[in-house]
């Protein structure tokens, strides 16, 4: 059950999904499934939370993609988290090296949302 009083905020999640993994399935599910703790948090904090990965990985499927890094994933994966960009509120960059989540953020600044470098700093996620 929801108990603070925050001013609710569309935050996507950018954090690592193939950085790191070698595209082996366990790795990258373990790198999803930081994002989805991450987003359950700002969730119970009285946000809307949103992954990329939730909008692009059903659809990369129904293209008809074969493998991680085809045309098809390629079209899809990174784009569509920078046309979800423009109706979030703000950006929270979680875990460690990755390019795409490094865009992401990039791309939050310049579309003038807030960007967090850290869960702590989202309003009451403190």
């Amino acid at each position: 059950m929801e108990t603070r009083s925050v001013q609710p905020l569309m935050i996507l999640v950018a954090g690592p999904y193939r950085s790191g993994t070698n595209d082996e399935p366990a790795k990258i599910h373990a790198n999803v499934q930081a994002m989805t703790e991450v987003a359950l948090k700002l969730y119970r904090a009285g946000h809307l939370p949103v992954l990329g990965e939730w909008f692009a990985l059903p659809l990369v499927d129904a293209a008809g993609s074969q493998r991680i890094g085809d045309e098809i994933f390629n079209e899809i994966f990174h784009p569509i988290a920078h046309r979800l960009l423009p109706k979030c509120d703000a950006c929270l960059r979680i875990g460690g090296p990755s390019q795409g989540a490094d865009d992401m953020v990039r791309t939050a600044r310049a579309l003038g949302k807030q960007v967090f470098s850290r869960l702590e700093d989202v309003p009451g996620c403190g």
